[in-house]
């Protein structure tokens, strides 16, 4: 319940204070390339429930709706204010929304896409998906892309097990050093 009052206390605050560099940001993006600012994402949640997630578009919007280490060559689909968006990690600004209306947390593993289905078999085997995905999570910190699924479990994992209070603080905390240096982010 305590970390259910975080998630909506946080998110009510980061959207209260961010709204003019969300409209800034969707700006950029209608401008940087055709097509909407939001790009909706299937994505497993809680329990493995699917869930639309949305997140600053920062492909073009003929590109295949798969993970992006899927594709063949992902710059040919990432826009020119995508690149720097996914570098930042401000791409990820409107899951605020998906934080405040209950459907992901702001510390917890990140959402598997629907077509994750290893990502999301590991995740279940695990246990992990019990869990509501985070906005940024024990993984993304320690590998962000740079880490392969069996590692990411294992992270995920660990989460699980040493979740607390204190622990998602510290998540937090170093999630904004990892966005300041856009340390193991391939694409």
């Amino acid at each position: 319940m305590l970390k259910r009052g975080l998630d909506i206390a946080g998110a009510a605050a980061g959207l209260a204070v961010l709204w003019p560099l969300l409209l800034a940001l969707a700006l950029l993006v209608r401008l940087d390339s055709p097509g909407p600012a939001l790009h909706w994402s299937s994505r497993f949640g809680k329990n493995n429930r699917l869930f639309l997630m949305p997140k600053f578009r920062t492909m073009r919007t003929d590109a295949p709706d798969v993970a992006t280490e899927a594709l063949s060559d992902p710059d040919r689909w990432i826009t020119p204010a995508g690149r720097w968006l996914r570098r930042t990690s401000l791409d990820e600004l409107p899951q605020l929304w998906s934080i405040l209306t209950g459907r992901m947390s702001l510390v917890g593993p990140r959402p598997a896409l629907h077509t994750q289905d290893d990502l999301i078999a590991l995740r279940t085997r695990a246990g992990v998906h019990a869990l509501r995905p985070g906005l940024t999570g024990w993984a993304q910190i320690n590998g962000r892309d740079a880490i392969d699924l069996s590692r990411k479990v294992a992270l995920d994992a660990e989460y699980l097990q040493r979740r607390s209070l204190g622990f998602d603080l510290a998540v937090l905390f170093l999630t904004l050093r990892e966005a300041v240096t856009g340390r193991d982010v391939r694409h």
